[in-house]
């Protein structure tokens, strides 16, 4: 039997959430299955092509949802799970009770974890470091900016490899190590050191860049990184750089889309005035109430600097 996971790809809690699950769906269902990963990522066009459901079981975690008759396990805790109003009543009207949804959880792996223990009697006391370090990493639960951006935990230096790998296999490997090894192990893998040398001396020059490249005004910090082949970047930088901060906008390119990120700073004091994932809905995009994205095609430069400018004036309004 092969069991196919579709998770959420170089994200800490997307991989954390195909680890507990397939540790969950082996222990508990499927004992002698063939575990096989596939990440995922948002992007302005079609999100599921119809060859991805290619096991005798198919999951999707911390993903949007599918109406594929195929899928038969969904676990989200995104405000933007769905692609469609359709979408959203075809999960309600679902009687399988393996689909589960619920945004109130800061990760998807916590969710899971708490979903296999409370409904399915399924417990991995071996993996609780896991859990709790996707509920840090996703929900933004650091002490201070400085420890977000210092990356001294072995799960945030975990964050900087999934995040910056080139490709899925690091991060599958990474997966398949999460089932059964602690998190200084992984991070202290030799493969894994290697690929995170080169990405943490990136990251020390994103610091720069990011200071060279931004302004902050009313509360909100913009900067345009398109042309300086920055492909990610540590989110809790903006804040760190300008601890007075409310808002982040930000405009990116990568291989597969070009990218509008907004987010909040976890730091902040007053009560946030703007749900973020809403915001990011009205062109396409979604998220959390603190944090989201918007995706357009490749080369869409100036269609995304324009909604960049539009929720930048919001922001500041």
């Amino acid at each position: 039997m092969k069991v196919r996971i579709l998770y959420h790809d170089h994200c800490f809690d997307g991989a954390a959430s195909a680890a507990f699950f397939s540790r969950f769906a082996e222990g508990k269902f499927y004992p002698r299955a063939e575990f096989e990963y596939t990440g995922l990522a948002h992007k302005a066009s079609q999100l599921f092509e119809p060859e991805l459901f290619d096991g005798d079981v198919n999951a999707i975690v911390d993903f949007k949802y599918s109406t594929d008759p195929r899928l038969t396990w969904w676990f989200d805790h995104h405000q933007s799970a769905f692609l469609t109003p359709e979408d959203a009543a075809h999960y309600h009207q679902d009687k399988s009770g393996q689909k589960m949804y619920d945004p109130t959880f800061r990760s998807c792996t916590k969710y899971i974890a708490t979903i296999a223990r409370e409904r399915f009697g399924y417990d991995a006391p071996d993996l609780a470091e896991l859990v709790k370090w996707a509920d840090i990493v996703d929900g933004a639960q650091y002490a201070n900016a400085k420890d977000a951006v210092d990356l001294v935990a072995p799960a945030m230096r975990l964050t900087l490899v999934i995040e910056g790998a080139k490709g899925s296999d690091t991060v599958q490997k990474i997966i398949r190590m999460m089932r059964h090894k602690t998190l200084e192990e992984i991070a202290s893998d030799p493969e894994v050191l290697k690929i995170y040398e080169p990405l943490y001396k990136r990251h020390l020059s994103s610091i720069d860049i990011i200071r060279r490249k931004a302004q902050c005004d009313d509360g909100v910090v913009f900067f345009d990184l398109v042309g300086d082949d920055l492909e990610g970047y540590n989110k809790f930088i903006p804040y760190y750089l300008y601890p007075q901060s409310t808002y982040t906008v930000s405009v990116s390119t990568s291989s597969f889309r070009t990218k509008v990120s907004v987010g909040s700073n976890p730091w902040v004091k007053e009560p946030l005035k703007y749900n973020l994932a809403s915001i990011c809905e009205r062109y396409g995009g979604g998220g959390h109430p603190k944090v989201g994205a918007i995706s357009f095609e490749i080369g869409a430069i100036e269609p995304a600097r324009k909604a960049a400018s539009e929720i930048l004036a919001e922001l500041r309004s």
